[in-house]
């Protein structure tokens, strides 16, 4: 679905979990929110009753190794937002307040689904304001240990392409070029769930991470094999889900991206670094506004028909 204006959630959503790295039960509820908002976390629950607000941009990030995180933990950080930046962005969210009671959004099954899930049974609306983009004017691009991620000029939307290389042969070296689309996410990227390595999970879980990790939300490689009795969701879903990953990243950027996103065995810290680089660099990009935005205005729908008036679904 596109629409020329914002768009935000025609009603509430709410989905309850647990973290996957702390392992702690959490709760968040999606808000609908006003033209020219953003995507901004309120995180609930802190000592003496504090709360605080946080805008899902990339300044906010304080920590990309194993998931991308926004505040700092003094005062209220949250982590693991990729998956659902992901469900927001490929729905044409513009403004929402993600209502988060705990230290880190619900891993769910490890993929987007359940979120795309909530979005379509809220449903969405058009707004007032019309949609701003940031249009990439000219190649950015950071690299590390033969690594790189890149952002280029692209007139016709926002393009991935993202490969990877691991040493086993489960996954081996696998490449996707993805159109980005309401409909392309929801066909070909929002089940695929996280992924890790047996040989990991100790050291991770001495270190505090993965304590909520299990069959029920991650692919778990030993080897050359497939731990989860259901196999893989589809044949590729290890680039699939790292592509997953680089839409949710790339949301930090506040604006739908005209461009073309490029990286080679990049990972959250070199998506976020892209963007950072972008912005560093005025004459890298140009805001521009959709002017059809001057039409009247329309409804927007969601894959699923939902009732726009209705006050909650949770």
């Amino acid at each position: 679905m596109s629409s020329s204006r914002q768009v935000t959630l025609a009603r509430r959503a709410r989905l309850s979990g647990h973290g996957v790295h702390s392992g702690k039960p959490v709760s968040i509820i999606l808000h609908p929110a006003a033209d020219n908002h953003g995507i901004r976390f309120l995180r609930t629950g802190l000592e003496g009753g504090r709360e605080r607000l946080i805008s899902a941009r990339h300044d906010a990030v304080s920590a990309s190794e194993l998931c991308t995180i926004i505040g700092d933990h003094e005062t209220g950080a949250i982590s693991t937002i990729e998956h659902l930046m992901a469900a927001l962005y490929a729905s044409n969210i513009d403004n929402l307040l993600v209502e988060i009671d705990g230290a880190e959004v619900p891993i769910m099954d490890g993929s987007s689904a359940p979120f795309i899930a909530a979005i379509d049974r809220a449903g969405l609306v058009s707004q007032k304001v019309a949609r701003r983009y940031l249009r990439v004017l000219k190649p950015v691009r950071v690299e590390k240990d033969g690594k790189f991620s890149e952002l280029v000029p692209f007139a016709r939307g926002f393009r991935l392409t993202v490969e990877i290389d691991f040493p086993t042969a489960l996954i081996g070296r696998q490449k996707k070029t993805l159109d980005l689309t309401p409909d392309s996410f929801r066909d070909e990227l929002q089940h695929a769930r996280t992924f890790g390595f047996l040989k990991d999970v100790d050291h991770l879980r001495k270190a505090g991470f993965a304590l909520g990790a299990s069959l029920e939300n991650t692919v778990a490689i030993d080897g050359d094999a497939i731990l989860n009795p259901e196999g893989l969701r589809y044949r590729d879903e290890f680039i699939r889900h790292k592509m997953l990953d680089a839409v949710g990243d790339l949301a930090l950027a506040g604006l739908p991206i005209i461009g073309h996103f490029r990286s080679w065995c990049s990972g959250h810290r070199m998506n976020v670094a892209v963007l950072e680089a972008l912005f560093a660099d005025r004459t890298a990009y140009e805001i521009v506004e959709d002017k059809r935005a001057e039409a009247p205005l329309a409804p927007v729908r969601s894959r699923v028909a939902a009732v726009a008036c209705a006050p909650s679904v949770d």
